[in-house]
């Protein structure tokens, strides 16, 4: 996480993250919202952590839901500062802290959070004991990652034909987990690649009971939008619910 502060944290790029759809609009611009929120169990009076927590769009449907307690951390000051602009709430505390850096104490959350924050970590299952930790008796894990097939996609991009649309997805290295190396937003990104196996052996091993597991897929009311067709290619995003029993 120490290499993505230098991203997150650069004003060019950050200023090219927040032209992008799910800056814009929040939960209502993320293509798996619609997805993801299934999993969601009843907030009210619960306390929640956000891990990688962003703008803090999730913080804020926490506390939209009733929850008595939010913590979203994200080790980017520009991220949470600009959570603390567009979703405030009397019940939402932001901290500027590592996923893998933060306390985790002990049985002291109803559900944790991780929207697409997983895939810049190295070693998963440190985070995921750290979680289990954290999480109290019934407490619910609810894990948004890159899908495998997508990291282990070479340079995370298509191979386009000699019009510029994209011909294929390529996946090379797949059982070699590790850095990768990508462009994201006009800037080289360094994430992590971790097989399907390890992404879900993992949280068994830890303790965790799979609840649900589903690959996003757009909404049929996105599927006019540019590019979403091509979405249906390939699996973006890895959705998973667990619980600790």
């Amino acid at each position: 996480m120490e290499k993505q502060e230098n991203i997150y944290d650069n004003q060019k790029f950050f200023d090219e993250y927040a032209q992008m759809t799910r800056s814009r609009q929040g939960l209502a611009g993320a293509g798996e919202w619609y997805q993801f929120r299934r999993m969601f169990p009843d907030l009210a009076g619960k306390t929640v952590l956000d891990l990688g927590c962003g703008y803090g769009w999730h913080c804020k449907y926490a506390a939209e839901q009733g929850s008595a307690s939010v913590l979203g951390i994200d080790l980017s000051g520009k991220m949470i500062a600009e959570a603390e602009k567009k979703n405030t709430d009397k019940v939402i505390t932001y901290r500027i802290c590592g996923v893998e850096e933060y306390g985790y104490p002990e049985e002291t959350f109803d559900c944790v959070i991780s929207n697409l924050a997983l895939h810049y970590i190295e070693d998963l299952e440190p985070v995921y004991r750290k979680i289990f930790r954290t999480l109290k008796k019934n407490g619910v894990f609810l894990l948004n990652i890159e899908h495998p097939v997508f990291t282990a996609g070479v340079n995370e991009d298509w191979i386009y034909d000699e019009n510029g649309k994209p011909k294929y997805w390529p996946v090379d290295n797949y059982y070699y987990p590790g850095e990768r190396a990508t462009l994201f937003l006009g800037e080289k990104v360094k994430k992590y690649h971790h097989t399907l196996e390890q992404i879900l052996m993992g949280l068994l091993n830890t303790g965790f009971q799979l609840a649900a597991v589903e690959e996003a897929m757009p909404d049929e009311n996105m599927m006019d939008l540019p590019g979403m067709k091509d979405e249906m290619r390939r699996p973006m995003m890895l959705l998973v619910r667990a619980e600790k029993r």
